[in-house]
């Protein structure tokens, strides 16, 4: 495999980066109310928990989804992005998970147009539009696909990406809401990225019959947070 150009890479690195401007940071995906709950206390369990996250729910669903896409996006194929969006809202197991995916889908559809309208030179591509129109509302996964292809990445290093935002704004969520030192968060960052590599490997040896999202305890301490009393993040 040829390595990736400087302008590629950078690409990448910014579409990973808390930077973009999609809100992934005002998150902690059941994080907070499993602090509440008792569940998370301290680094160690933090470890814990984002580590069977990272294995049982991004590279079952978020990583597998995106994934499809992305070779959906490389092929122009509409109707199979259309599929593909309609099972991850269908999928989202509380309604907080579902704002989540549609709020930072359409702000990441808003950047690609916007970064779209900022080259006038550039060819101009249709997908940014479909991605626009996608009804009820576009969601993450899809809108990240997207992005990394225009990005002229490879797959895998685009859901390296992918996954690498998350843990990096998961993390800091961990030392916010604990709350955690800067060096133990760095720990758990060194732990995750460890993982990674798996956990895209096992998102890319999925199809649709083995792709799930089904991680009951992680919806029910969603439900709960939309109730929570006092909280940080949206989710």
């Amino acid at each position: 495999m040829q390595p990736l150009s400087a302008a590629t890479l950078l690409q990448l690195i910014w579409l990973a980066s808390p930077a973009l401007p999609v809100g992934g940071f005002s998150y902690s995906e059941g994080l907070e109310p499993a602090i509440d709950a008792g569940a998370v206390t301290d680094e160690v369990s933090a470890g814990r928990w984002l580590l069977d996250q990272l294995v049982l729910v991004q590279a079952r669903s978020e990583l597998a989804v995106a994934a499809a896409a992305f070779t959906a996006w490389q092929g122009h194929d509409a109707a199979r992005i259309q599929a593909l969006n309609d099972w991850v809202r269908v999928s989202r197991e509380s309604a907080e998970m579902r704002l989540q995916t549609e709020q930072m889908g359409r702000s990441l559809c808003a950047w690609l147009g916007q970064r779209a309208n900022d080259d006038p030179d550039a060819p101009d591509d249709p997908r940014v539009g479909w991605l626009a129109a996608l009804k009820p509302a576009t969601t993450w996964p899809l809108a990240f696909a997207l992005a990394a292809q225009r990005s002229g990445a490879p797959l895998r290093e685009a859901l390296l990406a992918m996954a690498f935002g998350w843990a990096e704004n998961m993390v800091q969520a961990a030392v916010k809401a604990i709350p955690l030192g800067q060096s133990a968060g760095q720990r758990l960052l060194a732990a995750l990225a460890d993982a990674i590599p798996a956990a895209v490997d096992d998102a890319l040896g999925r199809d649709d019959d083995s792709r799930q999202a089904h991680a009951p305890m992680l919806a029910i301490l969603s439900a709960r947070h939309e109730a929570q009393y006092s909280r940080l993040f949206r989710s």
